[in-house]
């Protein structure tokens, strides 16, 4: 605690000067200690509102580099999205009812067509009667396998 040795006029001429207890003030021991706090208080802020004033270009950059990342990144992902659907659509083509008849249809035509050359084999003497008995069978088991599941499919999915 601070001791104070005024005299009444001095007392008096404090309270009424202005000036004269502001210049007392500042000589309180207290108060210069706070008033250097305040100052290096105001220098630091000073200080580190310069840094991030000189961060700012960086911070600006960084930002607009995040966005180029973030509109490729979309992009890129918009794009493995878009080949997803198409794949997804030939997907759903391919198996699609229609697509899975077609494809049973040129399956038994091709046992047919094989069927009719292992015929023309026989006919021309290529191959022995046993060999094409074996291979004719299993051909025509084949075929009418499938054409059974043609059938099967055709009115199910049509009637």
């Amino acid at each position: 605690m601070v001791k104070i040795n005024f005299s009444v006029d001095e007392l008096r001429r404090l309270l009424s000067d202005k000036d004269a207890y502001h210049q007392f003030l500042l000589t309180v021991d207290q108060v210069k200690i706070q008033n250097k706090i305040r100052d290096e208080l105001r220098m630091e802020t000073l200080q580190l509102a310069r840094e991030n004033l000189d961060k700012e270009p960086r911070a600006i950059e960084l930002k607009n580099q995040s966005r180029i990342i973030r509109t490729t990144e979309l992009a890129a992902a918009q794009e493995k999205l878009q080949e997803l659907e198409k794949q997804k659509e030939e997907l759903l083509k391919f198996y699609s009812p229609g697509s899975l008849l077609q494809r049973l249809k040129e399956a038994m035509d091709k046992t047919e067509v094989e069927s009719e050359i292992l015929h023309a084999q026989l006919l021309n003497k290529e191959i022995d009667t046993s060999a094409f008995v074996q291979k004719y069978k299993r051909l025509r088991t084949t075929y009418h396998q499938r054409a059974l599941v043609h059938l099967a499919a055709k009115t199910s999915s049509f009637g």
